[in-house]
């Protein structure tokens, strides 16, 4: 088996943690939630329950993995008591991040022929019905799809077929600090624009109005859901990293870090889109469409729309595919850990396993567009369902009991593994908030994901 890669550096950790948490959620699925349940309340309730939520499950993740230095299965195995089982779920953190990538390098394929689009110019002088009509021709187009979604697997394979330190960590480092620069010129710019203003006051103000009318229970709950699900956690990719980290800094310091990172992405580009929106006279509740079809309207009546939807497009493709990257890196130790692969093995394995496993996404979209699979959901639907709706909760209950009752590792290892390292600690008394209530939130997302 190969020595064991580690990171070269504490950001390097920190941005491939982040990376991998900042995706395609942040940026595509927080601004349209937040326009549908009312804006800055739902923002409000979303920052409490990163605290309440995100956070205690990310610190619980990443203590696993440094204890261990292994992966889950490999991770449960050396910290669990003698004859339990908890290591089972490692192979569902592997089947899951194998479900995860088998539709994640479909969107993020759209992301960069999006991108490809803008540069080229093929959105100029399109009217808004060819505009909603340009996504709808993307994905009726089986190989168009095929050829970006391929593009992002060999990719990000290449990328971590190099190693941890070597490849991933500096790739990783440089798409990341791009993204977050990008990110800020972008906000500005839309801030910038006549009328925004309307846009920031509906972002940025409480209107409880609002949110009585879309339901204060409606919008707590989506809140919830959106703080667990925008950090992915339950499913083992970030235990993975913290396996390569050091033990010089304290778990809660880094757990809040990531967390901000990943925040500041999800909260600027509301600054991106609700701004723009409202210049432009644009309802920001238009749901999933408003990436495809609302911004790139907005881009092509902005002036140098072309340079400004290109370069929101990169954005989105580093987001999108610093999750890819990151959870490949997770499919690849999983499998060295596991199995005994060499890198290169894993990579030569899993490559083609994922590439062929992500033909039937893109294929739901035109040729299988009448293949339903768990009731009325189509393929993607029914593998994000798997995902998000059953492996990320019940796998962040998983960690949460392993990590504080008698039953599992414990909380007097776990708070020790959290508070070794210089930097801000996890109190004492928190532990009947762990045992208790965490776990009955986090089932609460897991029953209303199934209902």
């Amino acid at each position: 088996m190969e020595e064991r890669d580690s990171f070269k550096s504490r950001l390097g950790f920190i941005l491939v943690s982040a990376g991998c948490a900042i995706g395609i959620g942040n940026v595509w699925k927080f601004p349209y939630i937040t326009g549908e349940y009312g804006g800055a309340v739902f923002v409000l309730f979303y920052l409490v329950f990163l605290l309440l939520l995100g956070i205690p499950v990310v610190t619980m993740e990443l203590a696993v993995g440094r204890a261990s230095h292994k992966s889950v299965l490999r991770g449960f195995q050396a910290l669990e008591p003698k004859g339990s089982w908890w290591h089972i779920h490692g192979w569902v953190c592997l089947l899951g991040s194998f479900i995860l990538m088998v539709y994640y390098t479909t969107i993020s394929g759209w992301m960069v022929d999006y991108f490809v689009r803008f540069l080229d110019g093929s959105f100029h002088g399109l009217s808004p019905q060819e505009v909603a009509k340009a996504f709808d021709s993307m994905v009726a187009d089986p190989v168009e799809m095929v050829i970006f979604m391929g593009i992002n697997v060999l990719v990000g394979f290449l990328v971590c077929a190099g190693g941890v330190a070597k490849s991933l960590e500096k790739v990783t480092k440089c798409m990341m600090l791009g993204l977050l620069g990008l990110i800020v010129i972008l906000a500005v710019n839309s801030i910038l624009l006549p009328g925004a203003g309307k846009g920031l006051e509906f972002y940025l103000l409480p209107d409880w109005n609002r949110a009585v009318e879309a339901g204060i229970g409606n919008v707590a709950a989506a809140a919830m859901n959106q703080a667990f699900f925008t950090l992915s956690v339950g499913q083992g990719s970030m235990e993975i990293f913290a396996s390569y980290m050091s033990r010089d800094h304290a778990l809660t310091g880094e757990a809040v870090r990531i967390t901000a990172l990943d925040t500041f992405v999800a909260l600027l580009a509301g600054m991106i889109i609700f701004p723009a929106c409202f210049a432009f006279g644009v309802e920001p509740s238009e749901g999933p469409s408003l990436i495809f079809v609302t911004l790139p309207n907005i881009f092509i009546h902005m002036p140098m729309g072309q340079l400004w939807g290109s370069l929101f497009f990169v954005f989105m493709t580093f987001a999108s595919f610093s999750t890819v990257t990151a959870v490949f890196e997770a499919l690849i130790g999983n499998c060295m850990d596991n199995f005994g692969w060499s890198r290169k093995k894993a990579v030569l394995v899993l490559l083609p396993l994922v590439f062929f496993g992500s033909i039937p996404c893109v294929l739901g979209f035109n040729l299988w567009s009448d293949v339903h699979i768990l009731g009325s959901r189509g393929i993607l639907d029914t593998e994000d369902f798997i995902v998000s709706s059953l492996i990320l909760p019940l796998g962040s209950i998983i960690f949460a009991l392993f990590c504080v009752t008698k039953y599992g590792w414990g909380f007097d290892n776990y708070l020790k593994e959290v508070n070794t390292g210089e930097g801000l600690k996890m109190p004492r008394w928190i532990r009947p908030y762990f045992k208790y209530v965490l776990p009955l939130l986090i089932l609460i997302i897991l029953v209303r994901g199934l209902m």
